[in-house]
C-alpha cells in the first residue's frame, strides 16, 4: 500500500508523532520512539537540551538525520514568546518545519486562538512551514489553513489529561472542511484513542504523555504503533452502514 503521511510535500511512513518530553532519561525516550517506529518527535525548544554541550543533548540519542526533529513552542503564553522560540530553532538547526502552540492559560493549557491565528500568519510570511496546535473549533481551523498552516492539529482533550476524543462531531468536520493533514494532539490516553482518532479520518495523531507517563512506557509505544496502523487501515477500508435491524451474516439461499 502507497498510504504515505504527508506533510509540506515531506513522506513518512509512520503517522504517529512523538514527543520527547516527561521521560526519565533521554535513553528512556529513545527507546520508545523506537518502538513506537515513528518518524518525527517533538522538541520543546524551552524545555529539552539541543544547545548546551556541557549536558546530555537530545542528538546524541536520537539521530536528527534519521528521525525528523519538530521543534515546538510548549511553554509560550504570547505570541512574542513563541515567534523568538521558533526564531531560535530556526538559527540553531535551520528547522523551518515546525509546531505551534500558544497557550492561553496554565490550569487548562488551552490553546489561545487569536494569539495562535497571528503567530502562524507572521511565522508563515517568514517561511516557516507551521504546524499549529489548536482548540477543535471549525471555524478557527479554517482561519488557521487560510493564514498558511501546513497542518491543523486539534486538540482531543486537555493535554496530558488522557480524556480522549471529547468532540467526535467538530474533529469530523474540521477533517471533511480542510484538504490539510488533521493530526489529533493532546489528550490521548490509551490504544483505542488512537483508534478512534484515526477512524475518524485523522491524518495522524500526536503522543506525549500516554507514553512517557504509562507503567510501561515501551509496551504503551508499541500499542499506539498498531493503534494507528488499525485505525487507519478501518477508515480506508469503508466501515459498514449503521442500521437499527439485525441482518444475518449468511443468506437463506440452500437452507435445509
Amino acid at each position: 500500500m502507497k498510504d504515505f503521511f504527508k506533510i509540506a510535500n515531506k513522506k513518512f511512513k509512520s503517522r504517529l508523532i512523538v514527543g520527547t518530553g516527561k521521560y526519565k532519561s533521554f535513553s528512556e525516550c529513545a527507546k520508545a520512539i523506537k518502538y513506537s517506529g515513528a518518524e518525527i518527535v517533538t522538541v520543546a525548544v524551552r524545555r529539552v537540551n539541543i544547545v548546551d554541550k556541557k549536558k546530555p543533548l537530545l542528538m546524541d540519542y536520537i539521530d536528527p538525520k534519521k528521525i525528523t526533529y519538530l521543534p515546538n513552542t510548549a511553554g509560550c503564553f504570547t505570541s512574542e514568546d513563541a515567534l523568538r522560540t521558533l526564531r531560535l530553532a530556526r538559527e540553531i538547526g535551520g528547522w523551518k518545519l515546525v509546531k505551534l502552540e500558544v497557550l492561553g492559560d496554565k490550569k487548562n493549557l488551552f490553546p489561545d486562538m487569536i494569539e495562535t491565528l497571528r503567530s502562524t500568519e507572521i511565522l508563515t510570511k517568514e517561511g516557516f512551514k507551521v504546524m499549529v496546535y489548536c482548540s477543535d473549533d471549525p471555524l478557527m481551523a479554517k482561519r488557521l489553513e487560510d493564514s498558511g498552516a501546513v497542518a491543523i492539529m486539534p486538540l482531543a482533550a486537555p493535554i496530558g489529561s488522557g480524556l480522549g476524543i471529547q468532540n467526535y462531531t467538530n474533529i469530523k468536520i474540521i477533517r471533511n472542511q480542510t484538504k490539510l493533514p488533521v493530526i489529533i494532539d493532546a489528550g490521548i490516553g490509551q490504544a483505542s484513542d488512537a483508534v478512534i482518532a484515526m477512524e475518524l479520518g485523522c491524518d495522524g495523531v500526536l503522543i506525549n504523555t500516554a507514553i512517557a507517563k504509562a507503567k510501561k512506557p515501551f509496551e504503551m509505544a508499541q500499542a499506539m504503533k498498531f493503534a494507528v496502523i488499525s485505525g487507519r487501515k478501518s477508515f480506508i477500508s469503508g466501515r459498514i452502514t449503521k442500521t437499527l435491524l439485525g441482518s444475518a451474516s449468511t443468506t437463506n439461499k440452500g437452507i435445509i
